[in-house]
């Protein structure tokens, strides 16, 4: 009886496995769901379907009957934080987080663009607040000028009260922005990458107050949001970014181990399969290592165990799927490599441009392109597509997974794929 009680019980969390936050549970793309949607179009297989007010590119984050979306009223210098009944589609509550004009942004970035995070009982937000005379871009190819501004954090309660809000510091990027707040225990991380004064920052989740800060030297823009493993016993938040890759001790900021390069702008986040972390950059060359997540100060010469440049992904975070790694580049040329040894399986291009992160279930990898095709993978050491699917619109958000449901968010909507739910 115990064993089909814990049966029950287990399936019951997969069912209702919430996606809290930039890729998810874990932070990888990963989920734990079953019996997730393979089929859909613009009208088939969607429970709801919702314009957004205003653009953005940040990813939808659920919990519960809850899903929360962070968008731009540029034409009314707003940036918001909306919740949306998941069951129904309509809005619940509409927040105006940050009052500012446009700042200077990428033709492929946006003003909302920093995927907000949850822990069930508030969210966490970000936006660029642009403040001050414009200055002229540093590390640009020509010169021009740019907004310099503050990173403003706030955090709302379920039912939309705000229970604080805080500028934890400069912000300078001829890019624009874009940070994903990172739940640790009682914490909220922000990596504060930039062309100025970088830094990583630590706020109570209560109040606000920050609790550490770490100086980021190299000083050079990257949007990458950590992730934060417990390895042989230590509790590592690795990035890349800055003309580095580092792991810290998320509970005080401090480095455990750093390597050089091996390029100076990054995007995608890291991912681990258990052995070794994994990145995937940038600019202006482009790299894909495994690196063994050990050591102490800077391991690049002994702790980097394979790496190409072929294929490499400069804004799609790669995804690890059992023993395989695969990725898209910007390009939407895919890779599958034997995560352990490096060795590419296959290479193959799929419909149009990629700028969404890939996400995966039930044995399957959800690649979403640039023009809204979702062709969907099961790895192996040959290339095998089991559907694809258009809705017909331009993405740059990547979906989430909840319930066995796909909220995917277009220039222009806001889709949930899959059973209506009552």
């Amino acid at each position: 009886m115990r064993l089909v009680v814990l049966f029950f019980f287990v399936a019951g969390l997969i069912r209702a496995e919430n996606w809290p936050g930039w890729r998810g549970p874990s932070g990888d793309g990963v989920s734990a769901g079953k019996g997730i949607p393979t089929k859909w179009s613009s009208t088939e297989n969607i429970a709801w379907k919702i314009a957004v007010p205003g653009e953005g590119h940040s990813s939808p984050i659920v919990w519960g009957d809850k899903v929360f979306l962070t968008s731009s009223l540029t034409e009314k210098n707003k940036r918001i934080l909306l919740c949306i009944d998941r069951l129904s589609g309509q809005t619940v509550w509409k927040r105006d987080v940050v009052q500012s004009p446009p700042e200077t942004v990428h033709r492929l970035n946006s003003r909302a663009s920093g995927t907000p995070a949850t822990d069930g009982k508030q969210v966490y937000v970000t936006f660029m607040r642009a403040e001050g005379d414009e200055v002229i871009a540093p590390n640009v190819g020509s010169e021009r000028l740019i907004t310099p501004g503050k990173i403003i954090v706030a955090a709302y309660d379920l039912d939309g009260n705000e229970k604080w809000k805080t500028n934890v510091g400069d912000f300078l990027s001829a890019h624009g922005f874009n940070t994903c707040p990172v739940l640790f225990e009682d914490l909220v991380i922000l990596n504060g990458d930039h062309d100025g004064n970088a830094y990583l920052v630590a706020l109570d989740r209560q109040s606000g107050r920050q609790r550490w800060r770490t100086r980021r030297e190299n000083k050079t823009r990257s949007y990458v949001t950590p992730i934060i493993r417990e390895i042989d016993g230590i509790t590592q938040m690795i990035l890349s970014g800055s003309l580095c890759i580092a792991s810290y001790d998320p509970r005080n900021g401090k480095r455990h181990w750093i390597v050089d390069g091996p390029t100076e702008q990054f995007v995608a986040s890291m991912v681990y399969d258990g052995k070794y972390v994994f990145a995937t950059g940038g600019y202006p060359e482009r790299h894909t290592l495994a690196i063994r997540p050990g050591g102490k100060g800077n391991v690049t010469d002994t702790h980097i165990a394979w790496r190409t440049t072929r294929g490499a992904a400069y804004v799609p975070s790669p995804i690890i799927s059992g023993r395989y790694l695969l990725m898209v580049a910007d390009s939407g040329i895919a890779s599958c490599f034997e995560a352990r040894t490096g060795k590419r399986h296959w290479m193959e291009r799929l419909p149009g441009g990629h700028s969404p992160s890939p996400v995966s279930a039930d044995g399957l990898v959800y690649f979403v392109s640039d023009r809204g095709v979702t062709t969907i993978i099961r790895p192996s050491e040959t290339f095998a597509v089991i559907e694809k699917n258009e809705l017909g619109e331009p993405v740059s958000a990547s979906p989430a997974i909840s319930q066995g449901q796909i909220f995917l968010r277009t220039h222009q909507h806001l889709y949930c794929i899959g059973p209506k739910k009552n």
